[in-house]
């Protein structure tokens, strides 16, 4: 059984995805990073970037990074917040409900699992057991629920892509997920067509350059957008504009800001 504050915080992470104001993440990879993302007036929950941490630790993505690294990480992300955090834990590495009971021993209270093209079954099996897994543990388990129709689509019709992330979102959606996120780059017409699909504050979403903004996305009813790796890429390129400023005899941006 979870403890209280592992409870109190998937609680209030469940209220945050409900509620009609749409919820924004911008995607940590360590303790330093997740404290700056948290002192920004208006943050109130975190999430990891799986990709973002296995880079920081020297692995390539797809699960490469021991998942016991990968947990550790997302303890040390947890210990320094009083904010719920939501983790992506890849596919499940091979266990997707071992995974996930691993993740909330730590505190974690929302995760991220792909489902990897996976026959429909195993996938929506693989939701049953993790919502399974978080009633047992007591918490309402904020379970995104990813497909990847849109992210394995190549060059299918954009018709058959929507039509599967649909029926797999459906699917898990009835094994008990709260949410669905689609990751791709997605115009108005097809995010609506999830929203009326799923139903609103169902659907979770990547912000990608080029898409609609966030106050269209919020006006359809997505409940959440999250930012992946590209958070960790925006904060790499601030530090090679820097090197790039001292090789050209310049220094330090007036703008720097000091963290703890």
């Amino acid at each position: 059984m979870a403890d209280q504050t592992t409870i109190d915080r998937g609680a209030e992470l469940l209220r945050l995805h409900q509620d009609t104001k749409l919820l924004t993440v911008v995607n940590v990879w360590d303790v330093i990073s997740a404290k700056a993302v948290a002192g920004v007036e208006g943050t109130t929950a975190l999430a990891t970037a799986s990709h973002s941490i296995a880079a920081s630790r020297g692995y390539e993505d797809g699960e490469n990074i021991p998942i016991d690294e990968m947990v550790e990480e997302c303890r040390r992300i947890v210990a320094a917040t009083s904010l719920p955090v939501s983790a992506d834990l890849e596919g499940g590495y091979g266990d997707p409900a071992e995974t996930v009971r691993k993740a909330i021993g730590v505190g974690v209270v929302g995760a991220n699992i792909e489902d990897q093209m996976r026959p429909l079954a195993e996938a929506a099996a693989n939701v049953e057991a993790i919502m399974k897994v978080a009633s047992d543990e007591g918490v309402d388990f904020v379970l995104n629920a990813r497909t990847d129709a849109f992210v394995k689509a190549g060059d299918r019709d954009k018709g058959e892509v929507l039509a599967d992330a649909i029926e797999r979102g459906r699917a898990y959606l009835d094994a008990g997920a709260p949410v669905v996120f689609v990751p791709g780059k997605l115009d108005e017409e097809q995010v609506s067509a999830l929203v009326d699909a799923f139903g609103p504050q169902r659907l979770t979403l990547i912000g990608i350059p080029g898409g609609p903004a966030l106050a269209r996305l919020e006006q359809l009813g997505v409940a959440r957008v999250s930012y992946g790796p590209m958070s960790q890429r925006v904060a790499l390129t601030a530090l090679q504009e820097l090197v790039e400023a001292v090789h050209a005899g310049g220094g330090v941006p007036p703008t720097m800001r000091t963290l703890n």
